[in-house]
């Protein structure tokens, strides 16, 4: 079956205006998106539940539902699976317990938040940002964007401040919206991120 329609519940206006550059480039011309975010990862969590089980009862069969939240602090095996019963409980089929047949829901992570995957594409960030170095990712703390720690967007805010970006403080919904415009899915590093394209690139053309 071929899907036509995603619905994104994301957990911050940064995470919106990132995919909402980041989509039109890649989805198939015949695959529409709406984006929905709440005010912040607990406020999604808290509402989850009413949330899904208001489009159980409608949810046509060719539109799928993509959950994102940051994995910040937290377990990510706990919060996954905290993430699945709420989609069951809900009353729908999850891609993790559906496999690739017929799911109506995928819930994934930003290892640990969205920044990490600019990290990723060290490239496109280049790219948006021209005097920052090329040579970053050679450093080891940076090698792998899903284990960066202390904070990926304190790390991506300290270096594009060092190079005369943001020297106000990062302003992370046009940070967003930038990086969405550069980020290329073939040259992604961020593990948690190609976890997330592959599934929502699946469905057919």
């Amino acid at each position: 079956m071929t899907v036509c329609h995603l619905e994104f519940l994301v957990e911050e206006p940064s995470t919106e205006a990132f995919l909402r550059t980041l989509l039109p480039r890649f989805l198939p011309e015949n695959r529409t998106f709406e984006i929905h975010p709440f005010q912040g990862k607990n406020d999604l969590l808290a509402r989850l539940e009413s949330r899904l089980r208001a489009y159980a009862k409608w949810l046509p069969a060719n539109w799928r539902i993509v959950v994102l939240v940051d994995r910040d602090d937290d377990d990510c095996k706990v919060l996954k699976r905290q993430m699945e019963q709420t989609s069951s409980v809900a009353g729908l089929r999850s891609r993790s317990q559906a496999g690739c047949i017929s799911w109506q829901i995928v819930n994934r992570i930003a290892i640990e938040e969205l920044e990490a995957w600019y990290f990723g594409d060290w490239k496109a960030v280049c790219k948006a940002y021209p005097r920052v170095p090329r040579t970053v990712l050679n450093r080891a703390p940076f090698r792998n964007p899903d284990a960066i720690r202390g904070g990926t967007w304190e790390a991506f805010e300290r270096i594009l401040n060092r190079h005369n970006y943001f020297t106000t403080g990062l302003r992370k919904v046009e940070a967003a919206r930038t990086m969405g415009a550069f980020i290329d899915p073939a040259r992604q590093r961020s593990v948690s991120f190609c976890k997330f394209y592959d599934a929502i690139m699946e469905g057919g053309a």
